[in-house]
Parts: C-alpha cells; sequence; structure tokens
C-alpha cells in the first residue's frame, strides 16, 4: 500500500513546522498544508533527529 503523501510533502510540512515563527500552531501549519495537525505530529516524530 502507497502512503497517501510523497515523503518530500511530509518534509516540506515538517519543515516549515519546525520553522514556524512566533505565534504559529501546529494547526495553522497543518491547515495550510490541508493535513490534520496529529497527521502532522506523527511525521516529526518519525523524522531524523527526533528523540
Amino acid at each position: 500500500m502507497s502512503k497517501p503523501y510523497p515523503e518530500e510533502f511530509r518534509e516540506d510540512v515538517v519543515r516549515v513546522a519546525r520553522n514556524r515563527g512566533p505565534g504559529v500552531t501546529v494547526e495553522q501549519v497543518a491547515a495550510d498544508f490541508g493535513v490534520h495537525a496529529m497527521t502532522r505530529w506523527k511525521w516529526i516524530r518519525r523524522s531524523p533527529g527526533v528523540h
């Protein structure tokens, strides 16, 4: 079964979320990309460099 989002897209979402400005919420970043906030959290947890 293929993943619903390409790896490059996931990496972009994680990068933007990590570099978001003050006052920008996780929910806002997720909404901007059209993904659920919990999905975005999972991608961050699975990305390299996160312990």
